[in-house]
């Protein structure tokens, strides 16, 4: 539509009628701009020049009861209760500032008024995981445990990374950890292994492995890797028979199979044909160690589709035992070590070879197979191995011992395939 304006007086009014219109936007939009700036300053005289520029923004008279409850100099609870009921004159349904109010009330010994301002944040915001955990804490500061577990129940719902935080403070109230698994838990494959990461760095792997069983009762579908913080605190406490079970279970959750190991051997992917990532009861191994690079080589193999080659640079005097894999066994049980290795142009009196470790036997701690230097075509390396008393774990490690001789600085390349530990069969019966 056009506007028709025939006199010059009608002309002029449209034109002051638009100039006061632009200045009013440019003076809100100023005001807001530095009202923004003031309440960013995070001073109490910026937060009162941010209420005084826009008195109708809720969020700045949040920001200034924030002020009055949480600064460490000069805190006034009444001062933040009433700011705070002026931002919510303003915005009623805002979930933040009814948390703060009902903490502020709480600090002032007004516990009534502190659960209605929480009741009213969970009618503002039901879902909130915030919400319900802090109603939650001010139930439990109350006594009111059962009331309070469910409200950690919707916050490690709508968070499951809240579960191990709310596993540790029911705990402490009731330390049955079915009974909590049960009243505190949705049934959640994140919120379980928020638990399980949680345990495992505290060391309270027999914990973890109870969650891990709930965990294992959903029959979920999970990644690999997220098993290996579990794996390795299990293999650090030498809980070696639990750890293959979590291994075994950790593959069939990720849809994983075993490789064509041999019948029987203990060794995981002795032939490097899995793409599984490194560590857990795998193979574990960085790309590069102390002039040493570490990789898979489809060119050289004794089998299958590829080896793992180590090739040496020729700088250091290397101290190698950094290609490992830990292996549960039977205590009292003979064994049979077998692999294939290849070399070329290996110096120094000192080559690679294969060590067995054993942790928890003082006596017989360690094994060595015998090492091959220079160039060898694909050659077998065997050795007898048998477990202690009470022994249930094995490391395997490719290891290259350091020399003492003048010309001690390795080079060259090697090749290791066909890894395997399988019980030695049993000897004849005598006549």
């Amino acid at each position: 539509m056009i506007l028709r304006l025939s006199t010059p007086a009608a002309r002029a009014l449209l034109v002051f009628v638009a100039v006061v219109f632009a200045v009013a936007l440019s003076y809100s939009g100023i005001r807001n701009s530095l009202a923004v700036q003031f309440a960013g300053q995070n001073t109490l005289e910026s937060y009162e020049r941010a209420t005084r520029f826009e008195p109708d923004d809720a969020r700045n008279w949040y920001l200034l009861g924030r002020y009055w409850q949480y600064n460490l100099e000069d805190p006034d609870a009444q001062r933040a209760i009433r700011t705070y009921q002026t931002s919510l004159s303003l915005d009623p349904h805002s979930a933040d500032t009814w948390l703060d109010l009902a903490t502020a009330y709480e600090s002032e010994d007004d516990l009534a008024a502190a659960r209605n301002a929480f009741l009213q944040a969970k009618r503002s915001y039901p879902l909130s995981p915030e919400v319900s955990w802090r109603y939650g804490n001010f139930l439990l500061r109350r006594g009111e445990t059962d009331a309070a577990f469910a409200q950690f129940r919707i916050a490690v719902q709508s968070d499951p990374k809240r579960g191990a935080a709310a596993f540790a403070i029911s705990m402490r109230l009731d330390p049955d950890i079915h009974a909590v698994l049960d009243r505190v838990f949705p049934h959640s494959q994140d919120a379980y292994l928020s638990v399980i990461n949680a345990l495992s760095e505290q060391g309270q792997t027999d914990q973890a492995l109870v969650v891990w069983a709930a965990l294992a009762n959903l029959h979920p579908r999970m990644r690999l890797l997220e098993s290996y913080p579990f794996l390795n605190a299990l293999t650090g406490k030498r809980q070696m028979l639990a750890a293959k079970q979590v291994w075994d279970q950790a593959l069939e959750f990720a849809g994983l199979s075993r490789p064509a190991d041999p019948s029987g051997s203990l060794v995981w992917d002795g032939g490097f044909e899995s793409d599984v990532p490194v560590g857990g009861l795998n193979w574990y191994y960085p790309a590069f160690v102390g002039g040493v690079q570490i990789g898979l080589d489809t060119g050289e193999k004794h089998s299958g589709k590829r080896s793992l080659r180590l090739t040496f640079n020729g700088l250091n005097n290397v101290n190698f035992n950094d290609v490992c894999q830990y292996i549960a066994v039977q205590p009292s049980t003979s064994y049979h070590f077998s692999a294939w290795l290849q070399t070329r142009s290996l110096s120094t009196d000192q080559g690679v070879r294969f060590g067995l470790h054993s942790m928890s036997d003082t006596v017989n701690s360690m094994a060595w197979t015998d090492d091959l230097q220079g160039t060898q075509p694909w050659t077998h390396i065997e050795l007898p191995w048998t477990s202690g008393n009470d022994v249930q774990e094995l490391v395997l490690c490719v290891s290259r011992n350091a020399s003492r001789k003048f010309d001690s600085k390795i080079r060259g390349s090697a090749w290791i395939d066909d890894v395997a530990l399988v019980p030695a069969p049993p000897e004849p019966a005598k006549p």
